[in-house]
């Protein structure tokens, strides 16, 4: 080798590069100026002999070999930079021109790195990752990889052969990103990362910002263009009328469903998001719900998880299609009407090693500590989120499926899982906070941060938190320390209502209160009552399947509960196959099981959620004060003997009000209820009706309420009740000519009531007269009687005292003989 250009080269880089075990290769590859020449330098392992050619001039310059690895060095006169091209010959004969990707600059600048750095670069999935563009006027891909503690950093795919010595990465100061552009590489193109850490090991690594990602079995990136650029959206109107449309007091109805199994291919085959779309669209807009959720669409390699563990957050599965067909899909249910929700995991990632785990051998996703790092549970990994740059790829994340696939709301999936430190782990499993509390404040933050920012670029989109514990102000505002979500999943709702429905009837009423206990903090965060797919997996059985009786009370009370449900305050959520009355648990390789309509009770079932639906849509008092007392007002909830409710849902208008009896015991009954208004009252739905698989027993006329007072209320009617069901009547008030016949046939009532009034007046006068002569003659007759007895006894006394009167003359007589002879004796 030339001497001069031996002691022009920096022969412990070299080195590190022939190992692979270099962090910042561009420093010795590629052109450089050394004084008044360039020193050109590249290494193409297998290579014999390598030729430089000027692009401009033509000029070549045969490079020489460093090392018989395959280094090549040449120094070229002037310091003028200039383009070029190699021409390498391999050991076959054969040639290969090589563009060098060491000739370029980073595309990421400081403040890129600043702001991923502080956790704040929202649009980053923009900088990381492959990226197909054209740099100096070259084409290819832009490669960038977060892996701050691997030792070297290579991107390998189709384009290298998968050798990792090829395109060994730049790491850019202690950003921690690794990043190089490969001239040629293209879209559709398989790759990763070859990470070498500490130790020497090496892992292929799929990249975490990847926006395509293989299927199962295999693992690869894909490279994708910018499929936005692809599509032509044609949903503006419906992102600009999305806030409004998404309110607090807007109705909300979403079908639950997961896309491999809603429908299903030839021989069970997956469709694709194109061949969906329409069928989706269809039944949606049948059925009249506001949204469809969908359960995770993100790329995962396990069917099983349903895409609740997912590898490819940026990647769109391709069980269904490309990203393109994706973009398609979202169109056009926004030109249909219909509201797209996605489910969201940032919970928890799985230890697939070809994932975030160990990702650049070191915990750098994840907790080292596995008491804080792991979900002992679910055997999955739990996100740092202390670290920067771990949650600004988790809020990056939904804000590119909020951005760019214009989701219209996010629902994060384990909430609970995440604010508590202790979750599912028993004692010595976990770490308490810096306060000694099982709260995991950093998640906390996470979710205060998300929430905010996703609400200052986009007001419309919805965030739904699956929390099923009592954490405070889930959707309270973040500056009044609440978590900023706009719902929160009523799992104490649904667990406490499939309690007592679960009950037999005669049992009922000595649960009466886990019916009404829901109410009392009904308005103490934006509720939504589901029935999710959780309910009816792992042996919980269908809703269907949960009902008591026999099969026809168990219909029956699953169209009370549906019923009930669409009544109570907050929005709704139904999980698919549960609105034709399924009685098989869902199994994600089978499709919704269509033909069960071909039944009348199924068929039922499915057209009272239909009815429910339009009712729940076109009602203002079932969603305009779902956050407000406002909106409900109980009429009776202490019937618990009878299973019976009563309860009004209310909106600004009289006439919007809903009366809504519910009868949840298992016989017909005649029921007074108190009602607001004096009007008329016609039953708008019940769910006994024949329509609907029931008995028919439903109350088909108008019923007029009657000014007498019952439930507290002024007015009442009288109504049938039938066994297991919901009666919703609406209120109409009462015409002008209505109200005139009715107060001028009040009037004659109330004439007549005080003509009755004054002859029963009169009748009583006449009966108290009557009653008073009565009482005077009896009082004479007895005063008479006596007087009689008076006269009777002084003469009896009369005679008693002549008596005595004739007894004492006797004795004075006798006396004075018995003087007289004692006088003559004594002479």
């Amino acid at each position: 080798m030339n001497n001069k250009l031996y002691k022009l080269m920096n022969w412990p880089d070299i080195e590190e590069i022939i190992y692979s075990e270099s962090d910042n290769p561009h420093r010795t590859l590629g052109a450089h100026v050394v004084g008044n020449n360039t020193l050109v330098q590249v290494y193409l392992p297998g290579a014999k002999g390598v030729i430089l050619q000027s692009k401009k001039d033509k000029k070549s310059y045969e490079m020489e070999m460093a090392d018989e690895q395959g280094f090549f060095a040449v120094l070229v006169p002037g310091k003028t930079p200039f383009s070029y091209e190699y021409i390498a010959e391999y050991e076959d004969g054969s040639l290969k021109k090589v563009k060098d990707a060491y000739n370029f600059s980073p595309q990421i600048d400081q403040s890129d790195m600043d702001k991923f750095a502080a956790g704040i670069h929202y649009t980053i999935y923009n900088k990381l990752g492959a990226h197909p563009m054209t740099v100096d006027g070259v084409k290819g891909v832009y490669f960038a990889v977060w892996a701050p503690n691997a030792l070297r950093v290579s991107a390998v795919g189709d384009f290298n052969d998968w050798d990792g010595r090829i395109h060994q990465m730049r790491k850019l100061g202690d950003s921690g990103i690794f990043e190089i552009f490969v001239p040629d590489a293209k879209a559709g193109q398989n790759y990763k990362y070859e990470v070498k850490v500490k130790g020497g090991l090496t892992y292929l690594k799929a990249d975490p910002y990847a926006f395509g990602q293989q299927l199962r079995p295999d693992t690869a990136s894909i490279i994708r263009e910018d499929a936005g650029s692809k599509v032509k959206w044609e949903d503006k109107e419906w992102i600009q009328g999305r806030k409004e449309r998404q309110g607090s007091d807007k109705p909300v109805s979403i079908y639950e469903l997961y896309l491999g199994s809603f429908r299903q291919g030839e021989e069970g085959k997956y469709m694709n998001y194109r061949e969906l779309a329409p069928l989706v669209i269809d039944y949606v807009k049948e059925m009249g719900y506001t949204h469809i959720e969908l359960m995770p669409v993100m790329e995962h390699p396990f069917d099983g998880s349903w895409g609740y563990q997912v590898i490819g957050y940026y990647a769109p599965t391709a069980r269904y299609g490309t990203n393109e067909d994706f973009m398609f899909f979202m169109n056009e249910m926004h030109k249909a009407g219909i509201g797209v929700i996605l489910d969201w995991v940032p919970a928890h990632f799985p230890r697939d090693t070809y994932g975030l785990s160990n990702f650049d051998g070191t915990c750098l996703y994840e907790h080292q500590d596995p008491r804080q790092g792991s979900h002992p549970h679910w055997g999955t990994l739990i996100y740092n989120y202390g670290r920067p740059q771990v949650s600004n790829y988790l809020i990056a994340n939904a804000l590119y499926w909020i951005e760019q696939y214009h989701a219209d709301g996010i629902r994060i999936d384990a909430v609970a899982s995440m604010l508590y430190l202790d979750y599912g782990k028993n004692d010595g499993e976990w770490v308490a906070n810096i306060y000694g509390g099982h709260e995991n404040l950093e998640a906390v933050e996470f979710l205060k941060h998300l929430n905010s920012i996703v609400k200052r670029r986009d007001e419309g989109v919805l965030m739904i938190a699956e929390e099923s514990t009592a954490w405070p102000k889930v959707t309270g505002d973040v500056e009044d320390n609440g978590l900023g979500f706009d719902i929160k999943w009523n799992m104490g709702w649904m667990n406490d209502f499939l309690g007592y429905i679960a009950c037999d009837p005669y049992f009922r009423a000595h649960h009466h209160n886990e019916l009404t206990f829901s109410m009392i903090y009904a308005y103490s965060e934006q509720f939504m009552l589901v029935f999710s797919h959780d309910e009816v997996v792992h042996g919980k059985g269908t809703l269907i399947g949960k009902m008591p009786g026999e099969i026809k009370d168990k219909f029956a009370n699953l169209r009370l509960t549906y019923a009930y449900m669409m009544m109570h305050p907050g929005k709704k959520l139904l999980f698919m196959g549960q609105d034709i009355g399924e009685f098989d648990e869902w199994n994600e390789e089978r499709e919704v099981e269509w033909g069960l309509t071909a039944y009348d009770s199924h068929k039922g079932v499915q057209n009272l959620v239909k009815a429910l639906n339009r009712l729940y849509t076109s009602s203002p008092a079932l969603y305009k004060y779902d956050t407000s007392w406002d909106g409900f007002e109980w009429v009776n909830c202490i019937s618990s003997n009878d299973c019976m409710l009563v309860f009004v849902r209310k909106a600004d208008k009289p006439e919007e009000t809903l009366v809504v009896v519910a009868n949840f015991a298992n016989v017909c009954r005649e029921f007074t209820i108190g009602v607001p208004y004096a009007g008329k009252y016609k039953e708008i739905l019940n769910t006994d009706a024949e329509e609907f698989g029931g008995e028919g027993n439903v109350n088909a006329e108008v019923i007029c309420s009657e000014e007498e007072e019952y439930d507290g209320r002024e007015n009442s009617i009288r109504m049938t009740s039938a066994p297991l069901s919901v009666s919703i009547f609406g209120y109409t008030p009462y015409t002008e000519e209505e109200q005139k016949e009715i107060d001028r046939k009040k009037k004659e009532r109330e004439k007549r009531e005080r003509e009755e009034a004054a002859e029963r007046e009169r009748l009583e006068k006449i009966e108290q007269l009557e009653r008073e002569r009565l009482e005077k003659e009896a009082e004479v007759e007895r005063a008479l009687r006596e007087a009689e007895a008076a006269k009777e006894r002084a003469e009896q006394i009369l005679k008693e005292v002549e008596l005595v009167r004739l007894e004492e003359e006797k004795v004075i007589k006798e006396q004075k003989t018995a003087k007289k002879k004692k006088r003559k004796k004594a002479e």
